[in-house]
């Protein structure tokens, strides 16, 4: 098995050609070397520097569906491209998302917007990591049979994605705390629609139309397994927020103090008695140290962690035998789902 450092840092050598496609257009239009410098820093620092791992999905799964251990130069040219054009996607979520949450920190390192003379022209460069992903479509994707279906399932992940992100903002502001307005089925929808479509549908949705094994037959296999895996890894993620270790993670989790709409306190909600619905209605949300201990001791009340594993193994059980009944009669493989599922099953990061 190839070193994961290496695949990565593959992947990451990939891009370098991609920002001088980029760069070659503004140049075609003679915006000044100050303009093209700007957005060659913004592709830099938004689109490399997390996991890379929705990227790299995309090679991973083109490998699967055609059995191939070595693709040839071109092959991995394009899926890296597809794979480029959802790290463009998640970087104009994030710089968009940030500023929406005021957001101090995102990998490590100040967000965007708050970057010396940066501020509020990031709107305008999340904007441009959008867009760029259409002049790489187009480039690289034009004379395909499949271009417009990469271009349309951009459009309608992206739109999702979006959706996702509006229910969430209108459900769960920081500065109003309303816990009448949560409910698990709001989460499900927020979940689905603003993580699952774009960081497990999408990747593999593309390099099914790459590999040619992407009927509409196949594409709702995927689909009918990847979104309630996706659910499944952000109720991970809302477990780990409160539950996982911050050495392990990489950072202390703060869903309590951001009044998130998070699956545990959805769940909390749900078998909480009336004092301790009153503790979650007077602390929950609340910037303050002290009243995120008394939600805490709430969730350990109500066995949220056990709560939780339980949910996980019924989730898990779900998903296995979902991906047991794919059809692979037409060239999708069960083999792409099960990778997915090993990749994020008990993880702690």
């Amino acid at each position: 098995m190839a070193d994961k450092a290496a695949v990565k840092q593959k992947f990451i050598d990939s891009f370098d050609p991609l920002v001088e496609d980029l760069l070659a257009v503004l140049k075609q239009y003679n915006i000044s070397p100050e303009a093209t410098e700007w957005f060659k820093k913004s592709l830099y620092y938004n689109g490399v520097g997390g996991k890379l791992n929705r990227g790299l999905s995309v090679i991973d799964t083109y490998q699967i569906l055609t059995g191939k251990n070595e693709l040839t130069d071109e092959e991995y040219k394009k899926a890296a491209v597809l794979g480029w054009g959802i790290e463009l996607l998640q970087g104009f979520f994030l710089v968009s998302d940030d500023i929406m949450d005021a957001s101090k920190t995102r990998r490590g390192q100040p967000c965007w917007y708050l970057v010396p003379k940066v501020g509020m022209i990031a709107i305008n460069d999340a904007f441009m990591l959008e867009t760029a992903i259409y002049f790489l479509l187009k480039k690289y994707f034009r004379s395909e049979p499949y271009y417009i279906d990469l271009v349309e399932l951009f459009h309608d992940v992206t739109f999702q994605t979006e959706l996702g992100q509006l229910l969430d903002l209108i459900t769960a502001p920081e500065d109003e705390v309303d816990l009448s307005k949560f409910s698990l089925a709001k989460h499900s929808f927020i979940v689905i629609y603003k993580t699952a479509y774009y960081s497990f549908y999408l990747p593999v949705a593309l390099a099914m139309y790459m590999a040619g094994v992407s009927k509409p037959e196949d594409l709702k296999q995927a689909h009918d397994v990847l979104i309630p895996l996706g659910e499944y890894f952000q109720i991970q993620d809302d477990y780990l927020d409160c539950y996982g270790d911050p050495a392990f993670i990489g950072k202390i989790g703060t869903d309590i103090l951001d009044n998130k709409c998070s699956w545990l306190i959805n769940t909390a909600l749900k078998k909480a008695n009336p004092e301790q619905r009153k503790i979650l209605d007077e602390n929950y949300g609340q910037k303050n140290g002290a009243c995120e201990a008394k939600v805490k001791a709430v969730y350990n009340e109500l066995d949220l962690e056990n709560e939780y594993f339980k949910y996980e193994e019924d989730a898990v059980g779900r998903i296995k035998t979902l991906i047991d009944n794919v059809d692979e009669s037409r060239g999708f493989k069960k083999d792409v789902l099960s990778a997915f599922l090993a990749k994020i099953y008990k993880r702690q990061k």
